[in-house]
């Protein structure tokens, strides 16, 4: 899952992407509208959280923005306000400008995954609760992969792989769709790194039996399918 936060706190937005980190979640960081209008025109992200009060104007703006936007794909973005407002008002400004929900100052991150995923569970959403395909099921509330009942051990980048090639499965995945959904804006990523996590994928989806291949594209990508 990659997010993008929408905070001019430094040190809180770093202590968020720390705990997200943790939780399989690729979190992109902007400290003004202008940046999250940016990242979001040219990145995909299955969210937002955004702060009200930034350098150059009001968080809301960006979500009655999105709203009302051209691009269908944005306007149903899940959005969650993040304020230290939490007086009723302030929520049911939150609410009528068109976020999903509105978490106070401060918060548990524990809750605020909660609420991610009540929301990414909506209908249309870009979320679904469990990925299947050949003899792999990919649960992607609880961040777990099992072949035939037995849970796959996997490093968080490497689900990351698996989770984005399984929601495309029988098509190409470009190699900069798989870059964007497993590195953040802060990551350095190395000229060989996504090809070594691949590599490494495919061996332990072979050794647990999956019954799955990941093919590779050349010059393009990867393709996930069943094996044959």
């Amino acid at each position: 899952m990659r997010i993008l936060l929408v905070e001019d706190e430094v040190e809180m937005a770093g202590a968020l992407a720390s705990a997200l980190q943790r939780h399989d979640i690729v979190l992109d960081h902007v400290t003004s509208l202008a940046e999250a209008r940016e990242a979001l025109a040219g990145e995909v992200h299955h969210a937002v959280l955004v702060d009200r009060r930034l350098p150059d104007g009001e968080g809301l703006d960006l979500v009655r923005g999105l709203r009302g936007g051209e691009r269908a794909a944005l306007r149903h973005l899940p959005v969650i306000v993040l304020t230290a407002r939490g007086d009723i008002e302030d929520r049911v400004a939150g609410l009528d400008a068109g976020a999903d929900d509105y978490v106070p100052k401060p918060f548990a991150v524990e809750e605020l995954l909660a609420r991610l995923r009540a929301i990414l569970r909506r209908p249309g959403a870009v979320s679904q609760r469990s990925l299947r395909i050949g003899h792999l099921t990919f649960d992607t509330e609880h961040r777990e992969a099992n072949v035939g009942g037995a849970r796959l051990d996997l490093p968080r980048r490497e689900l990351l792989v698996l989770e984005t090639l399984l929601r495309r499965a029988g098509r190409t995945v470009m190699r900069t769709m798989l870059e964007e959904a497993v590195y953040g804006y802060s990551d350095e990523i190395q000229s060989n790194a996504l090809d070594a996590h691949v590599s490494r994928l495919r061996r332990k989806l072979t050794e647990a039996g999956a019954g799955l291949e990941i093919h590779n594209v050349r010059g393009v990508g990867y393709l996930l399918r069943p094996a044959s």
